[in-house]
């Protein structure tokens, strides 16, 4: 498929999938890597359909600030701060602590 054939949801999911382990990105630096930077909420929306998708790590996306906005979309209560954590990723109260040693940036990291 051309690239720019694929719909946004798509080009969100190939950015997500490219987090490594152990990082985190925000809703709103994937919008911005892909043109649109007011599109943080339409990511979010992406994220919320990932769940089916082994191969997009959605947990590792959460708001501007490290706080896991989109937790209620996985199964159980803590599924998306057990995951992080499973990566090395400290959570108290849905928050990662240390967000900016964890934070990805992909428009630095994929130029």
């Amino acid at each position: 498929m051309k690239p720019e054939n694929k719909n946004f949801f798509q080009k969100v999911y190939e950015v997500a999938a490219l987090i490594p382990e152990g990082r985190v990105t925000s809703y709103g630096a994937i919008a911005k890597y892909l043109g649109a930077a007011r599109s943080a909420r339409m990511v979010g929306w992406a994220m919320n359909g990932a769940g089916s998708m082994p191969e997009v790590p959605a947990h590792r996306v959460v708001n501007k600030i490290g706080l896991l906005t989109g937790k209620h979309h996985f199964d159980g209560t803590n599924l998306m701060q057990q995951l992080l954590e499973n990566e090395g990723i400290k959570v108290v109260d849905n928050q990662i602590i240390d967000f900016e040693k964890h934070f990805w940036d992909p428009f630095k990291e994929l130029g």
